[in-house]
């Protein structure tokens, strides 16, 4: 049961993410410039798409290497805590969304950047999506409890870090005294 519910949650993030950016191209608005900056944003794609191969996996027995797949306990009490996490999570990337407005953008736009958006989820945090793709993620690795997906989260957590950091550099060089002052104001995660 949890396994299903994990596919659906997993289903609704990637729903929002896509909508969100259809809806934006209808608007004139290239909302994915992933990978337009640095090609080894890629990188992140791949982890994620491993992440997605094994929740999605375990649900229609696509072929997995049976140990990697083996819960490390058996309770689904953490499951359970797991799912709370995901709809925690989706409930943030949908306010996200919203107080992203026309900014929303998945990569680095250095040749049609928005304004800087302060307000709403991104005045308790600078990075409000990233938090809560943290906070699902963990949730499903809490549903899953398997080597493969702790490996998948442990690489997904860095790759968004490391994305973090390289937005934050564009951002203070783009935006300049008005971003300085909001790091000041507003912390990086929570």
């Amino acid at each position: 049961m949890q396994i299903y519910l994990s596919s659906i949650a997993f289903i609704l993030l990637i729903i929002m993410i896509g909508g969100r950016t259809l809806i934006m191209r209808r608007h004139g608005i290239r909302a994915i410039v992933f990978g337009k900056t640095n090609k080894s944003d890629f990188l992140l794609l791949s982890v994620v798409l491993l992440l997605a191969y094994s929740v999605f996996g375990q649900l229609i027995n696509l072929p997995m290497w049976r140990p990697l797949t083996e819960p490390f306990w058996g309770t689904e009490t953490f499951g359970w805590i797991g799912l709370a996490l995901c709809t925690i999570a989706l409930v943030g990337v949908a306010a996200g969304l919203i107080s992203f407005s026309s900014s929303f953008r998945i990569g680095i736009d250095e040749e049609r950047p928005d304004a800087l958006i302060t307000n709403g989820i991104f005045s308790i945090s600078r990075n409000p999506l990233y938090v809560c793709f943290f906070i699902f993620f963990l949730g499903i690795l809490l549903i899953h409890r398997n080597p493969l997906i702790t490996v998948a989260v442990i690489l997904l957590t860095l790759a968004l870090h490391r994305q973090t950091l390289r937005e934050e550099g564009f951002m203070q060089k783009h935006y300049g005294e008005a971003y300085k002052e909001y790091r000041k104001k507003v912390p990086r995660y929570l």
